[in-house]
């Protein structure tokens, strides 16, 4: 067995600057592990109640989701929605279906999927009296969200001729037609989805958006979620 050698000057030297830096570095981490427990403490109530609403449903922003016509903000939607599947049986169209699963904490909810079965605007508006819980208001805009046409995809504007939207529009002067050309009146619109459900190019022209932001009953604004 070899014997061991000697420490050197110049090792021992190297071994306290080594150790030095290690236990500069371990008072570091202890003051910023404290700094971050103190500022965690110091948090105002309404950012701790934002934080645990955070881990509850998995974020702090709603996903869009393209509701029924009539409906409240998104926060007190899925506050008062019991799942009754009452506007779901008043469709005559069979429009509203349940949201899917990956909309998490709205899973079950009612909803549209304009590209299976769009929102014909009732006058009547069944599902808005068939909703109990009321989460669905005849005082609310009727407005869902919000279209507009893809020219590059749209066969009017690329040169054929076309007027399936504008022809079946459900909503008077929501589709203005220039020259053969449909553009979609961003004001007018209900984003009911008849026209990306008719559409018949071969990549459907038109792009359709839940609205995101919708009014409270009465005309408020929606709770902030950030």
């Amino acid at each position: 067995m070899a014997e061991e050698q000697p420490l050197s000057r110049r090792d021992l030297l190297r071994g306290r600057l080594l150790g030095r830096a290690a236990r500069q570095a371990t008072q570091a981490l202890s003051a910023v592990q404290a700094a971050l427990t103190n500022a965690a403490s110091a948090l105002p109530a309404q950012t701790q109640a934002a934080q645990t609403l955070q881990s509850s449903t998995g974020r702090r922003f709603a996903l869009p989701i393209h509701r029924p016509p009539g409906a409240v903000d998104e926060v007190s939607f899925l506050a008062s929605c019991t799942r009754c599947n009452e506007c779901i049986s008043a469709c005559p169209v069979s429009a509203i279906v349940h949201a899917p699963a990956r909309f998490r904490e709205a899973a079950g909810t009612p909803m549209i999927d304009p590209h299976a079965a769009a929102c014909i605007m009732c006058e009547d508006t069944p599902c808005i009296t068939a909703c109990k819980p009321g989460v669905l208001k005849p005082e609310q805009p009727r407005k869902m969200g919000v279209a507009w046409i893809q020219t590059m995809a749209c066969l009017a504007h690329s040169g054929s001729f076309c007027t399936v939207c504008s022809e079946r529009c459900p909503v008077p002067d929501a589709i203005e037609v220039t020259a053969g050309k449909p553009r979609i009146r961003e004001d007018v619109c209900t984003g009911c989805g008849v026209c990306a459900n008719v559409c018949p190019s071969p990549t459907n022209a038109v792009v359709l958006m839940p609205l995101a932001d919708r009014p409270r009953a009465g005309g408020e604004s929606p709770p902030p979620q950030d």
